[in-house]
């Protein structure tokens, strides 16, 4: 991979981070939480669609999904023959590496969950987010925390890999694939948001972990002898 497309991904997650941290300073998560909940909870919490159907069910493709790419690593099916099986490998182990590793700060997080919060019938107290997610992770809000980031979305998000490992030989699917990765973990994240189990913010940063997870294990991959 030349230079100038590393310094392009350098930027882009330069870029993306910026947008996150600008989006934390709004302080938006709370009056767009307010839109489906209120002193009574939040209406659509058991919602059949949300939590049946994109919940359970998404959460049970997404293992699948990932099932079925581990498979491939040694048995290549569609659009896994394009690439050798290092980078099969590179995909299979950098989406599980990217759900670990949002499911690893969350068992650290202090922060709740929107229907955990006083405003919304909850016990725990509202504090700004922004950068209070990381610089005070563990701190505790008076509600069960573990909400931070978005567990769900990343059963989306982890698969931004696929980016990586098909940019070299087929760049029109890694976008496409890269699309497809950042569309499910929207429609997931979102889907939590309005039954009140995520901020907005939750949802933008398991994103940006599970794209960092990736870019990282991607530079490591590059770097190993025999590498193709």
């Amino acid at each position: 991979m030349t230079t100038s497309s590393n310094r392009s991904l350098a930027l882009a997650t330069a870029g993306l981070t910026l947008a996150l941290l600008t989006w934390d300073a709004t302080r938006l998560d709370m009056p767009l939480a307010r839109w489906w909940g209120d002193a009574q909870g939040f209406a659509l919490r058991d919602s059949w669609l949300l939590a049946d159907v994109l919940h359970d069910g998404g959460r049970r493709l997404a293992w699948a999904l990932t099932l079925a790419l581990s498979l491939g690593v040694w048995w290549p099916w569609g659009w896994l023959r394009a690439i050798s099986m290092a980078r099969r490998l590179q995909l299979a182990a950098t989406t599980l590496a990217a759900a670990l590793a949002v499911s690893t700060l969350k068992s650290f997080s202090g922060t709740s969950c929107p229907w955990d919060m006083s405003e919304f019938g909850g016990v725990a107290r509202y504090a700004s987010q922004g950068l209070q997610h990381w610089l005070a992770l563990t701190q505790r809000d008076g509600g069960s925390g573990r909400c931070f980031p978005a567990g769900h979305a990343s059963a989306g998000f982890a698969f931004v890999g696929g980016y990586f490992a098909f940019r070299s030989t087929r760049p029109a699917l890694a976008r496409g694939w890269l699309a497809a990765a950042v569309a499910a973990g929207m429609v997931l994240g979102i889907a939590q948001q309005l039954r009140g189990a995520h901020f907005m913010s939750h949802t933008l940063w398991s994103g940006w972990v599970c794209w960092c997870v990736a870019w990282a294990l991607d530079a490591a991959a590059r770097r190993m002898p025999g590498y193709a």
